[in-house]
């Protein structure tokens, strides 16, 4: 039988990384400790999950899935349990076939990452962090709770998708029990993906290298959608033709052959017709914001006059800023000596009318920084850690800055500076659409 994932495109690089890890948890390397876990992170929409099941299919391996909507439960310790019932189901089905399966989890960030404060921390989360540590360490003593077996288990290789794994319990990424890989295709790569979803319509290599040039900033499942779209004309023609109250049943229930459809017009310009717009109801999403027009609470108090933020040239993406696990950082520290720098007008608070010495601790570049943050549309939050906890990367949530003006995030940062005189204070940036961080940076030491 023909396979589904015949014509699709796997990228070298993912291909490579993801059978070294499979297999290398399958040898014994004398001496050698391999990592269980592999975490492969990044931006949404990149095929992560699709790239791994055409490995798997072209491996021959054997898969358990867990998604991330199944780390949470009423019942605490339910997914904590799953997980080691699925490890060990895996570890059965290589006993019995005698061929390679692996765990599988999706979304892992998504299930148990802490994005900010008003993320709800349970006891699951805890555990489902716990367990997964304990089955990287013990990979072949995995017991399921009120029982113990004797026998070891086969060691099972997982593997975990996420966007943003700074999310996750620090201890549980630590090198030795979970090793990263950030997927980020190259154009080359682009261009294999998206030949192969257009594969079936005889598009040209050139046409290929034009779309994806052409919408150069989304993600690869923007181009499946495109291909998607396309045969939408012939569906709405096909129900006026059936008849709107008819369709039901025409497509559901009758004993009819199912309806065939013509090939549609791939030509490119028609794509890139298309392309743009589904580009326009993207930015129709980001631009209209009724939820600030509707929630009367949301609105922000009328606030000082600020220099105008410049524009950010693209410094705070990803792409750009990315450094090892895909976290921009910056040297940035408290500053002592700014406070003579601030302005008389940058100093009054119109809800108090009182001096704002408190600004004076922050330094004008960090200031700077905010106003560009917040003008690009991010949210921001603040992290802090004692001497143990900054050598450990332990840090406490100190919450989320709301609303997006400038001037009040700036004042509220000055208290909570001031509150943790004594620690180590990070500032966040935080992209809430993409739900992942693009700036941490310390802005104080402790004195």
């Amino acid at each position: 039988m023909t396979s589904q994932f015949m014509t699709y495109y796997i990228a070298p690089s993912f291909r490579d990384k993801l059978a070294v890890h499979i297999t290398k948890n399958y040898l014994e390397l004398e001496g050698v400790r391999v990592p269980l876990i592999l975490g492969i992170h990044g931006r949404k929409g990149e095929g992560k999950s699709f790239q791994c099941e055409l490995v798997f299919e072209q491996m021959g391996i054997g898969i358990i899935h867990i998604s991330g909507g199944e780390l949470e439960s009423p019942d605490a310790g339910d997914p904590a349990r799953l997980i080691r019932l699925r490890y060990r189901e895996a570890a059965e089905m290589i006993k019995v076939q005698g061929k390679m399966c692996g765990l599988m989890i999706n979304d892992l960030d998504a299930g148990v990452g802490r994005f900010d404060s008003t993320t709800q921390y349970t006891v699951n989360t805890q555990l489902v962090s716990a367990t997964l540590m304990n089955i990287a360490d013990h990979p072949t003593d995995v017991q399921l709770p009120g029982s113990y077996d004797a026998n070891p288990l086969h060691r099972v290789p997982i593997i975990v998708t996420g966007n943003d794994f700074s999310t996750l319990y620090a201890p549980l990424i630590r090198e030795g029990r979970m090793e990263k890989y950030y997927w980020e295709p190259s154009r080359e790569e682009r261009i294999g993906i998206v030949g192969g979803i257009f594969a079936a319509d005889g598009l040209p290599r050139r046409d290929i290298e034009q779309l994806v040039d052409q919408f150069p900033d989304q993600a690869i499942d923007f181009f499946s959608a495109l291909r998607s779209r396309i045969y939408d004309q012939q569906i709405l023609h096909f129900i006026h033709d059936v008849g709107l109250d008819q369709v039901s049943f025409r497509v559901v229930r009758s004993t009819e052959a199912p309806p065939e459809f013509e090939k549609p017009n791939f030509d490119i310009s028609h794509l890139i017709e298309f392309g743009q717009v589904m580009i326009g109801e993207q930015r129709q999403v980001e631009q209209t914001g009724l939820v600030r027009e509707y929630n009367k609470a949301l609105r922000e108090s009328p606030a000082i006059e600020l220099p105008p933020a410049r524009q950010i040239t693209g410094q705070y993406t990803p792409q750009t800023r990315r450094q090892g696990n895909g976290l921009a950082k910056e040297p940035h520290t408290f500053n002592q000596g700014s406070a003579n720098q601030v302005t008389t007008e940058n100093r009054v608070n119109l809800k108090t009318h009182q001096p704002l010495e408190l600004i004076g601790s922050i330094d004008l570049d960090i200031q700077q920084q905010i106003r560009e943050l917040l003008a690009q549309g991010y949210r921001l939050s603040l992290e802090y850690a004692n001497e143990r906890r900054f050598r450990t990367n332990a840090w406490k949530s100190g919450g989320t800055f709301q609303g997006n003006e400038a001037s009040e995030v700036i004042l509220t940062l000055a208290e909570r500076l001031a509150e943790h005189n004594n620690e180590y204070v990070r500032l966040i940036g935080i992209d809430p659409k993409a739900k992942r961080r693009i700036l941490e940076t310390i802005i104080q030491r402790p004195r």
